[in-house]
């Protein structure tokens, strides 16, 4: 793999351990990795002017359903609580395809990417019409961004009192029976891994307690991650608590559903024993401001949690629920919030900043990405800071308050995905009318 320096960059926020910030320095990549900061090197391979420049590690989602982005701003949805939402949209996407699932997901990817984003979770939990989950995959190769896609699933339909309709639930046994195919095919635990599966029942109100303990005995037979939603609003508390007899950390303690391999989206309704719980056990939260802003469910107590020792990441949730997936915008929108919440000094622009590059990466355990360190994945994102959004600023480093929201560059695994601003690996323009194409046959058989 060539060499290539990124030269002369204004400034670079590593998120190292210990968060250096360096001005007029370089940085150095080969085979995949970083193997060299400071000013003044030299290379013989590919050279990224950076001045005018402020670099960063690439950013991390640690939520998203990529096949949303084909029901954005659907009207029945627009101003739904969370059931009420899913009500509205569940028969649309029981009519997806592979073709959906992958043209949504290639989309979905490219719009983080240009936000920033070089690793990116996913949560697929329906598979209609012979879908499947490398449907995701391949789009994510295609795109070129690392990986972190989740084999979900519902089990439970209206039919047993669950919230899916029966024609979008799957029987167990197949369930689990995929869930072993997809991880012995595609993932890979290496440190440069570009795909990681894990395994993601899609709540406690879709599917039923044995499905979660199978889940979690089999993913911890086959050394992969748990994801699920928890405790997401009001009406998540009042479902656990009428059908389970408690409150949702005390529900997932029970089912073994705590610790490092595990973090749930969300949790924007924990209270201090779960903090507590989760911090004590190394359970992760995936954050996802935007989405829990648009249904209405509230604001996570993310200073409390992050004062509580708990790991945070941010997601950008489903574009039906935030209708955009930028992820650089959804950093910005957690520190406003806990502004909002807590006053003004609650979170500074570089905390948040951290949250989403190596509190995304540790959440999602991947400790090799979301930093600028020798050894550490060339994930880089460089951004022109030269421009209206950030002319006049004091301080170009604090990107979240004044910045751009698009990249300039973007680096994976050492590797070219977007150049002054453009997707390098596919045509952007043909994906997006095929995504087009495919919303308005689906509003056609509305």
């Amino acid at each position: 793999m060539p060499e290539i320096l990124i030269r002369n960059a204004d400034h670079i926020l590593t998120m190292d351990d210990s968060r250096r910030e360096l001005s007029g320095a370089d940085l150095r990549l080969r085979d995949g990795a970083i193997v060299e900061i400071g000013s003044g090197l030299q290379s013989a391979g590919e050279v990224i002017e950076a001045a005018g420049c402020v670099v960063t590690p690439g950013l991390v989602n640690t939520h998203h359903h990529l096949f949303q982005s084909l029901t954005r701003a659907v009207p029945g949805a627009q101003d739904a609580l969370l059931f009420g939402w899913l009500k509205t949209l569940y028969p649309i996407w029981a009519r997806f395809t592979p073709d959906h699932m992958f043209t949504s997901a290639q989309v979905g990817l490219a719009e983080l990417a240009l936000s920033g984003c070089t690793l990116s979770a996913d949560h697929l939990y329906l598979y209609p019409n012979g879908a499947r989950l490398e449907d995701t995959i391949e789009a994510a190769r295609v795109v070129g961004l690392r990986f972190q896609p989740t084999r979900g699933s519902m089990s439970i339909g209206e039919s047993a009192g669950g919230l899916p309709p029966d024609m979008l639930v799957e029987r167990e046994a197949a369930i689990l029976e995929d869930c072993i195919r997809v991880v012995d095919a595609f993932h890979d635990a290496s440190e440069a891994s570009m795909c990681r599966v894990g395994l993601a029942p899609c709540s406690p109100f879709s599917v039923s307690r044995d499905l979660m303990r199978q889940t979690a005995f089999l993913a911890r037979d086959k050394g992969v991650m748990l994801h699920t939603h928890l405790a997401e609003n009001e009406e998540d508390i009042a479902y656990s608590q009428e059908m389970f007899g408690c409150r949702p950390g005390q529900y997932a303690q029970d089912l073994g559903w705590v610790g490092p391999d595990v973090w749930h989206a969300h949790c924007v309704k924990l209270d201090a024993a779960e903090i507590a719980l989760f911090a004590g056990t190394g359970t992760g939260v995936a954050h996802c401001p935007c989405s829990n802003c648009r249904l209405g469910s509230g604001v996570a107590p993310v200073r409390a949690m992050r004062d509580g020792g708990l790991r945070v990441g941010l997601g950008v949730d489903g574009s039906a629920s935030n209708d955009a997936g930028n992820l650089v915008a959804e950093a910005r929108q957690c520190m406003l919030l806990q502004r909002v919440v807590s006053g003004a000094d609650a979170m500074s622009a570089r905390e948040a900043l951290e949250i989403a590059t190596r509190g995304g990466a540790d959440v999602l355990g991947r400790p090799e990405c979301g930093r600028l360190a020798v050894g550490k994945r060339a994930d880089v994102a460089i951004w022109d800071v030269s421009g209206i959004e950030a002319a006049g600023s004091w301080d170009p480093a604090a990107l979240l308050l004044a910045g751009p929201t698009t990249v300039r560059d973007l680096l994976v695994e050492g590797q070219p995905v977007v150049r002054d601003g453009q997707m390098v690996r596919f045509d952007l323009a043909e994906a997006i009318a095929r995504q087009n194409a495919l919303a308005r046959g689906l509003q056609a058989e509305m």
